[in-house]
């Protein structure tokens, strides 16, 4: 028969500083894999919106041209992202540094984000890949930029027609939208996730 092994005070002691330090890098890798599970949620979230939102401005310019889709962003749009968020539990949303609806203005977080996109975009970085994210300890923060496509210049453009732009400036009185080229960046979408 063999002696049972002697585990001695200072063995014990290097196997649990050994066993907390894995336990402490797990710890340390699962926030990365949290952050990025998020962002796939968001984009998610954010393809969402911008897919539903879009199909019901096409069909506005399709039915009644760029006076309907007006009433189609002021309505459908804030109507979407609220959906979404009572799913999720989230706060999902648009925001923008040249607002048309005051609800939508940016918090300090999203302006600087804002400050950024539309440099990288100035620079030549694609659209599809500015994207911003950030995580606190109580919440995760994601936005999505939104360049200025075609359909977005008839209202959003330099030069609007007499009717859509008093159309404009009787639902927006105080509208700073407009005026953009193609390829600007309008604005983003905007995910908050709660963590705790």
């Amino acid at each position: 028969m063999m002696p049972a092994p002697v585990i001695t005070p200072l063995a014990r002691i290097v196997a649990l500083v050994l066993a907390a330090a894995a336990l402490s890098s797990c710890e340390r890798a699962q926030p990365q894999a949290d952050a990025a599970q998020l962002t796939a949620e968001s984009r998610a979230v954010v393809k969402t919106f911008a897919t539903e939102l879009q199909a019901a401005l096409q069909d506005s310019l399709a039915g009644g041209g760029p006076v309907q889709a007006i009433s189609t962003c002021k309505e459908v749009a804030p109507a979407i992202a609220a959906r979404l968020s009572r799913e999720k539990g989230w706060t999902v949303g648009r925001t923008s540094l040249k607002l048309r609806n005051p609800d939508n203005a940016p918090d300090a977080w999203e302006t600087a984000r804002l400050d950024s996109m539309a440099q990288r975009l100035a620079a030549g970085t694609d659209p599809a890949t500015l994207e911003e994210h950030k995580r606190t300890p109580h919440s995760f923060r994601y936005m999505k930029a939104i360049p200025i496509q075609p359909a977005c210049l008839l209202c959003h453009g330099e030069s609007l027609a007499a009717p859509l732009a008093a159309t404009l400036d009787a639902a927006y009185p105080a509208d700073r939208a407009r005026g953009y080229k193609l390829g600007e960046l309008r604005g983003a979408f905007t995910v908050t996730i709660p963590l705790d």
